[in-house]
């Protein structure tokens, strides 16, 4: 699985874009429609601290009748931006 990285402040929009379509008013109305995500997850995509999964990118589409043409982003490795841990990566 992949994530899907925007330019800063872009996620911000495309989840404006996906409530303006679907006439919700808040993040909250957005999981009262069948996305099966947490709120507070849902909260830190929003927020732009986390990037987006590719499977909810495309469910969120597909809900708000969006086309992903659209928008301007970035398909990233789902381990994109994690630190490397463990012995080998210490420096003594």
């Amino acid at each position: 699985m992949a994530r899907i990285k925007f330019a800063r402040g872009k996620q911000k929009e495309f989840f404006e874009k996906v409530l303006e379509n679907l006439g919700c008013p808040s993040l909250r109305e957005l999981l009262n429609r069948g996305v099966g995500v947490n709120y507070q997850t849902l909260k830190n995509y929003y927020s732009e601290r986390r990037l987006l999964s590719e499977d909810l990118f495309e469910e969120l589409l597909r809900i708000a009748d969006l086309d992903k043409k659209n928008f301007e982003f970035q398909t990233v490795d789902e381990n994109w931006g994690q630190v490397k841990g463990g012995k080998i990566s210490r420096k003594s």
